[in-house]
């Protein structure tokens, strides 16, 4: 008689573990999918919205494709935002310039550079991140207005710039922590000085981290509607002009959702185009080794 061999515990754990690991991808993939529905649901509604005439738009038929798809809202809202978007572009392309590069600076010195305060002056910078934006407005609205700068935007730029460089010094001083210091002393020794070598060798490696400067900031700048709506009054950003669209008595609810759409096509467009480089360049320089 040939002797019954009994399974082992071991190798029933082993498959059940397959069964059990299937089981959970299900239940995680189910909740993503779920929560991507959720988060999808106002862009559909905007989306279907746009491209409804007037009479199309109630309560009643929301959900509902429209019975004719007419792009009228979009010409619409475009004809009436344009203007605004342009302010908007000419705001958050210097702001985030500006305070990418200041905040590079920032983090190289803090990073690299020891001097005396060094450890006070970073937390204290890092303070200006949790003040809020209304707690200042008075105070700014005042300086501004002293330095000429209330209105326009110039002020607008200059307040973003201030308000992003804590936010972009973090970012920098933890990347270029990373950075090997062996490679600063081999060019100090070339006899470049400070400027040179973070022009020769900090810059050049710093696109990872100004990917995801950039993405934040012009995602933070742009969506802004405080400062914009306070200080360029002179000069309205698309935030400030997508408010005013609604209108006083009758709100056309397809040309402000076609206007919504239409403010958010930037952000989309710097997203799709640096996203993939985002969670990279955001992880870059955590982990050691």
């Amino acid at each position: 008689m040939s002797a019954i061999t009994q399974p082992s515990p071991l190798s029933a754990a082993s498959s059940a573990a397959p069964r059990k690991l299937t089981i959970g991808r299900v239940i995680i993939y189910g909740l993503l999918i779920l929560c991507s529905i959720l988060f999808l649901v106002p862009v559909y509604m905007v989306l279907v919205t746009s491209f409804k005439s007037i009479d199309q738009v109630s309560l009643s038929t929301m959900w509902q494709f429209p019975s004719a798809f007419t792009l009228e809202s979009f010409q619409r809202a475009f004809e009436r935002l344009s203007p605004n978007l342009l302010n908007s572009i000419f705001l958050v392309v210097p702001a985030t310039i500006g305070s990418a590069i200041i905040g590079s600076l920032n983090g190289y010195v803090l990073s690299k550079w020891q001097f005396r305060g060094a450890n006070i002056l970073f937390p204290l910078m890092l303070f200006g991140m949790f003040i809020p934006y209304q707690s200042i407005l008075i105070p700014l609205v005042q300086f501004l207005n002293s330095v000429h700068l209330f209105g326009n935007l110039w002020g607008l730029i200059l307040v973003h710039i201030v308000y992003g460089i804590p936010i972009t010094t973090l970012i920098f001083r933890n990347y270029y922590a990373e950075v090997p210091t062996e490679m600063l002393e081999a060019g100090s020794i070339d006899g470049a000085g400070f400027f040179g070598l973070y022009r020769h060798i900090v810059l050049p490696i710093s696109a990872p981290g100004f990917v995801v400067v950039i993405i934040w900031q012009f995602t933070q700048i742009w969506n802004e509607f405080l400062f914009g709506v306070t200080i360029a009054q002179n000069s309205p950003v698309i935030t400030v002009a997508l408010q005013n669209l609604a209108g006083s008595q009758i709100v056309e609810w397809n040309v402000q959702m076609a206007g919504a759409f239409l403010a958010a096509i930037p952000t989309l467009i710097v997203y799709v185009l640096l996203g993939r480089y985002f969670i990279r360049g955001l992880l870059a320089g955590s982990i050691k080794g």
